[in-house]
């Protein structure tokens, strides 16, 4: 037997206006915008919003959305959705492609919005079957991990109700139709750094009188390889990537100073700790083994915090998203080395669960090279390739998703 929850959530969503959200997907998509620029998408979803019924305030810590629903004595429920694109030129060949050379939605915040829109409509025109308030966010500047405390800092839970419990939902990579919950650690924490070699610059044909600033970068690159495969226990999970070098103007020139940018994903405070301090200690010894006149600049910028769920809200959760789209489609992908901005938003331990939502259609995926779910995984395009093309199927159930989880918390 279903619960009241599953029961009341396939009937608030059982005619959907699945061709109106597709229009409005199309949209968004076509017209993707950086993080803290997504003045059109914020306004797209206050528009939805607004006539939905919801209370609604825009300019939230940049370009966030809020919207509230007061229905009654219960929780407050906070549903959110990530609203910025990335700097991508799409080519995934769609007639709704973006129209704006070099950006794109290539991670599915276009969905989200999408997903967010139609929960807020359903929810309105049932609330005689649930009571309490809903408060609907629309983030800006996920991919910068600075939008959701940008929010809080504004005074999100000042001006409007501060929630009992926050749910958020991620497109993924995967067979449309699989809905990932893991009770607890689902996501990495993430952390950027640079790191500045400072050489002495000279001409080409007389390395001898510089300091090659690029040789030793290129140590630095291969050593700081090392890390994890030398210095991180075999069963911690992290990785170590470099991501930028940057160096020199001519080829006959010797550059004064080379910069590396590189991105740590860890699943522990203390595996985080050890990598940076091993990288200021591989920096500093590849910097004194070349003669470098001055020791390296390593600095630790923007970091992702590490995406718990709360074990009892996941799987209230995950149960009646079991009810709703059968047992088989729930499953525990266990922790990821993604991250996510999204705990900021639960600020002061607030409760949370967070899920995915597979979304590659099932033609790419059976076509997708590969015997198992792995081999196939590396095969299919993942969030931020240029190729990304969730399946406009998942529209109406990742609405579903919302709006079952919703009401499993709403009395």
């Amino acid at each position: 037997m279903t619960s009241p929850a599953a029961r009341t959530a396939l009937d608030l969503t059982a005619d959907l206006p699945v061709s109106a959200l597709e229009d409005f997907y199309r949209d968004l998509h076509r017209h993707p915008e950086l993080s803290l620029e997504e003045h059109r998408t914020a306004g797209k979803l206050a528009e939805r919003l607004r006539r939905a019924g919801y209370e609604t305030t825009e300019g939230i810590g940049g370009t966030g959305v809020a919207g509230v629903l007061r229905n009654g004595d219960g929780p407050v429920v906070l549903l959110r959705a990530d609203m910025d694109a990335l700097p991508v030129q799409e080519e995934t060949g769609l007639p709704y492609a973006s129209k704006t050379a070099g950006l794109m939605h290539a991670c599915g915040h276009d969905l989200h919005v999408t997903w967010l829109a139609g929960a807020a409509e359903a929810l309105s025109a049932g609330r005689e079957a649930w009571s309490g308030t809903l408060l609907l966010v629309g983030q800006p500047a996920e991919e910068t991990g600075l939008g959701a405390a940008r929010m809080v800092a504004d005074g999100l839970y000042e001006r409007f109700p501060r929630p009992d419990v926050l749910l958020g939902q991620h497109a993924v990579p995967g067979p449309a139709g699989l809905y990932g919950h893991t009770p607890g650690l689902i996501l990495s924490a993430s952390t950027d750094i640079d790191i500045v070699v400072h050489g002495v610059g000279g001409h080409g044909s007389r390395p001898e009188t510089a300091v090659d600033p690029v040789v030793t970068a290129c140590f630095l690159v291969t050593r700081l390889q090392t890390v994890v495969s030398r210095e991180i226990a075999a069963g911690e999970s992290a990785v170590l990537t470099v991501g930028r070098v940057e160096a020199g103007t001519r080829p006959n020139i010797i550059p004064a100073e080379a910069r590396i940018s590189l991105n740590v994903r860890t699943q522990s405070e203390q595996v985080r700790e050890r990598m940076i301090a091993a990288i200021r200690r591989i920096a500093a010894g590849e910097c004194a083994a070349a003669g470098c006149p001055r020791e390296p600049e390593v600095t630790v910028g923007e970091s992702f915090p590490l995406t718990v769920n709360d074990a009892e809200t996941d799987r209230r959760v995950a149960a009646v998203h079991g009810e709703v789209f059968g047992a088989a489609t729930v499953l525990d992908p266990g922790p990821a080395m993604g991250s996510e901005d999204f705990p900021h938003l639960a600020a002061g331990g607030l409760p949370y669960a967070y899920w995915f939502v597979t979304a590659t259609p099932h033609e790419v995926w059976d076509a997708a090279p590969g015997d198992d779910l792995t081999q196939k995984l590396g095969a299919v395009p993942s969030n931020h390739s240029p190729h990304f093309a969730p399946d406009l199927s998942t529209l109406a159930p990742g609405v579903r998703t919302l709006v079952s989880g919703a009401l499993a918390m709403l009395g």
